[in-house]
């Protein structure tokens, strides 16, 4: 603090003239009600938006800087040993403020009781599955997830003496039948990456509930714009930050938002065990833009519609599945589950002549699209994930559910819809009227 004669005088100065323009003439003073840097409402009580730019955040105490800092620290003084952790901080692998502001904002925007931040998502599912079975537990999980997922539980954890049976998560009864008297936990993904198909929430945690196991859901795909699994009774949520919540290609992350106090001692404890925890520098860069995140999400949810009506439409394009579209499988579910009217920014389809035009569509596509990995960003992007993102998976097993070597996935962007359907009409009206479908040599699992 500037404790300086000259600049107390003048801010008692500024203090008179401002207290003189607001005098009443009696020569009496008002103290007003409000005070600024109140609340105008409950902040429980807050919208979506307000809550994305504001939840888990306040001014800095002692600067009252408006951005939460990077607390680029290992270590925290202590005052005494009897006051070991009295301010919450002793080491940055267990916590960090920066990343504590972060787990805040993405604990409330989820419903979830509490968060733990991870450097990457498949930290942030490892950590699910340590913290919630040993060996001879048995997982009933997804048969259609995202790569990394199916490889972590089919090779890591299976090595490790657990057991999982990848099952259709579209039928409640499906899932049912596989329970087991070892069964510990179901694991879902809705949508589900890459071919979208959706879990009923609801029906599925009060299953899971009757039978005292735990249900755990990806809901990358969805972001809290258009589902919060703990609404409908989920345990465990899973969000890869590196997609929605960052936006912008710049880092990676995860996060698990825990529905009880139990759960989230249980996550953290993982954490910190397997020194995974996010780094304060990103956490800094997820807390700026996750702010825009609603924007961004109706944005691609506007394009992605269009996108796929278009695509529907197509002669050269076999199928088309986007959960906005009248003839998607699930589209009772989807309208039911799916908050503000929003199926996401994520599609996928086939052209007509199988894999080999599927790849010469790839090959060729224009921008503004770029053909690449991640998902969720500001930039529109094409996939192939039978090489990409699913390559981990065996062949036989992506087969099942539908991801063929020609299989197109799209993330959709914010730039405009016209734009980047040219692109994909450039690319599909480019492809012969009749490809043979030759077909791709399989890729290696990664």
């Amino acid at each position: 603090r500037i404790r300086t004669r000259g600049v107390r005088s003048l801010m008692l100065r500024s203090v008179s003239r401002s207290v003189a323009r607001i005098a009443p003439s009696s020569g009496t003073y008002r103290t007003l009600a409000l005070k600024s840097g109140q609340w105008v409402r409950n902040k429980d009580d807050l919208h979506t938006e307000t809550k994305l730019v504001h939840a888990g955040v306040d001014p800095d105490p002692i600067t009252g800087a408006i951005l939460t800092p990077v607390y680029q620290s290992t270590t925290y003084v202590q005052e005494s040993v009897d006051e070991y952790l009295a301010k919450g901080y002793s080491y940055s692998r267990t916590n960090n403020p920066t990343v504590t502001v972060l787990e805040n904002k993405i604990a409330e925007l989820e419903g979830g009781y509490g968060a733990a931040c991870f450097s990457t998502g498949m930290a942030a599912t490892i950590a699910v599955i340590t913290s919630t079975m040993q060996a001879g537990d048995h997982c009933v999980i997804t048969n259609c997830s995202y790569g990394g997922t199916n490889r972590a539980c089919r090779t890591l954890f299976t090595d490790m003496g657990m057991e999982f049976d990848f099952i259709d998560f579209t039928e409640l009864a499906n899932i049912e039948a596989h329970l087991k008297p070892n069964t510990k936990l179901i694991f879902s993904e809705s949508p589900a990456n890459p071919t979208l198909t959706l879990t009923d929430l609801s029906a599925v945690s009060a299953l899971a509930k009757s039978r005292g196991l735990l249900h755990a859901c990806d809901s990358t795909f969805a972001t809290p714009i258009l589902q919060r699994p703990v609404d409908h009774g989920v345990d465990l949520v899973i969000q890869s930050t590196t997609k929605y919540y960052d936006g912008h290609n710049m880092t990676v992350g995860g996060a698990v938002v825990a529905a009880s106090p139990e759960l989230h001692e249980r996550v953290k404890h993982m954490q910190n065990v397997h020194g995974n925890i996010m780094s304060p520098q990103n956490a800094f860069y997820t807390l700026q833009t996750a702010k825009t995140l609603a924007l961004r999400v109706r944005q691609q949810c506007e394009n992605a519609q269009a996108i796929a009506e278009f695509l529907e439409r197509h002669p050269k394009v076999d199928v088309v599945r986007y959960p906005g579209l009248a003839s998607f499988p699930q589209k009772e579910l989807a309208d039911r589950q799916h908050m503000n009217g929003l199926h996401g920014g994520m599609l996928w389809f086939e052209v007509k002549g199988g894999t080999a035009a599927g790849r010469a569509l790839m090959d060729s596509i224009q921008r503004p699209w770029s053909l690449c990995e991640n998902l969720g960003a500001l930039e529109s992007i094409c996939t192939c994930p039978a090489v990409m993102t699913h390559a981990n998976m065996l062949a036989e097993d992506r087969l099942k559910v539908g991801i063929t070597d020609g299989f197109v996935r799209l993330s959709v962007g914010i730039e405009h819809k016209e734009d980047l359907i040219a692109s994909l009409k450039a690319s599909l009206d480019a492809l012969p009227d009749e490809l043979a479908d030759e077909e791709a040599p399989r890729a290696a699992a990664a």
